[in-house]
């Protein structure tokens, strides 16, 4: 039942704010695609107009070949989970699952032998099997969006949408959830589009990530694209951690202040800059070329790792590095730091 959806030009407007500006997406044929970016960037606008739920101003949304706009609500065979839930505090568990069905046309609506065979399938699906005569009080928030989303699955839909469907779960409930999504998708083969402020969700749960910021598409491509091969300086900064450094850039290196710190840099590039080097990509080494000096000023844990915080004359704030070994520098003693991968903007 998957379809391939296909955004063209779309543009939102609310008052004289542009929620979504000339927007074009292509998602495959059973693919998992986040939209990622901060408050405001027009992921929630652009998951309702592939609804249908807020019509565009102008651009096109496509299932397959169908333009949307020929097709009603109800045709259109949307999955839609929302963040708060959205469950009928009323019904069953299985009521709930049921309520899409049901509620067809008779002509369309399966038997009751066929609504409990399918519904059975989806609790045994979303793991939630035995489970059915309770109702949503008497679930974890865990719970009630799997049952969410077996209620988005019972009517087969064409494509499955989900606005920030963990943000009302604590931090262990949605690292199980999240893998629970990706195993479910894998076993349906379901093409589905979630929005997320959260990076690490969406790096570990999609095929494919979209970055928007201010209503447009900043980048798209695979997770390791996007985090390993940034195309601009919002990227670089909004996914993952990034140290920023004021360079000038000659003769194929980048030089903060007269030191020169990164190499490797095409020759067609000169001038001001900013370099972008995360953490992991600072190590600590002896003097030599392309190494910087700076004092320890602070250690702290961060995971697995320790965390330090590194001054540099002539830069107002501290350089941050991760050091995964046990032994680490004294605060206060000098260091040299160099940087195995970096980014130029």
């Amino acid at each position: 039942m998957s379809v391939s959806i296909t955004i063209e030009h779309a543009h939102k407007q609310f008052s004289a704010y542009p929620a979504l500006r000339d927007v074009s997406l292509r998602v495959k044929q059973q693919e998992l695609v986040a939209l990622l970016g901060p408050s405001g960037s027009g992921k929630t606008t652009l998951l309702r107009a592939i609804a249908g739920l807020e019509e565009l101003d102008q651009g096109r949304v496509f299932f397959d070949a169908t333009d949307m706009r020929s097709l009603s609500l109800r045709d259109r065979r949307i999955g839609f989970v929302f963040q708060s839930y959205a469950l009928f505090k009323h019904m069953t568990v299985f009521e709930n699952i049921a309520f899409g069905l049901r509620a067809r046309p008779r002509r369309e609506r399966p038997s009751s032998a066929e609504i409990h065979k399918r519904v059975g399938h989806l609790l045994d699906l979303v793991q939630l099997a035995g489970l059915e005569k309770r109702f949503p009080t008497q679930l974890s928030g865990g719970q009630r969006q799997r049952v969410a989303l077996a209620r988005a699955l019972a009517i087969e839909p064409s494509v499955l949408l989900l606005d920030e469907p963990f943000g009302a779960l604590d931090a262990k409930v949605r690292k199980d959830l999240r893998g629970w999504l990706r195993e479910l998708h894998e076993r349906t083969g379901q093409t589905t589009v979630f929005v997320t402020h959260d990076q690490e969700e969406a790096l570990e749960l999609a095929d494919k990530v979209a970055i928007l910021n201010q209503g447009v598409i900043e980048q798209i491509g695979s997770p390791d694209a996007v985090y390993d091969m940034p195309e601009n300086a919002f990227v670089c900064e909004f996914l993952g951690e990034a140290n920023k450094l004021p360079v000038h850039v000659a003769g194929g290196q980048a030089f903060f202040d007269d030191t020169p710190v990164f190499g490797g840099i095409g020759l067609n590039r000169s001038g001001p800059a900013s370099l972008y080097v995360r953490p992991q990509h600072i190590k600590l080494a002896d003097n030599g070329p392309l190494a910087l000096p700076g004092i320890v000023e602070r250690i702290r844990r961060n995971g697995a790792v320790r965390r330090l915080e590194v001054a540099v004359r002539g830069y107002a704030k501290r350089l941050e590095l991760d050091l995964a070994s046990t032994v680490a520098p004294a605060i206060g003693e000098r260091v040299s730091m160099k940087f195995t991968s970096a980014h130029i903007f």
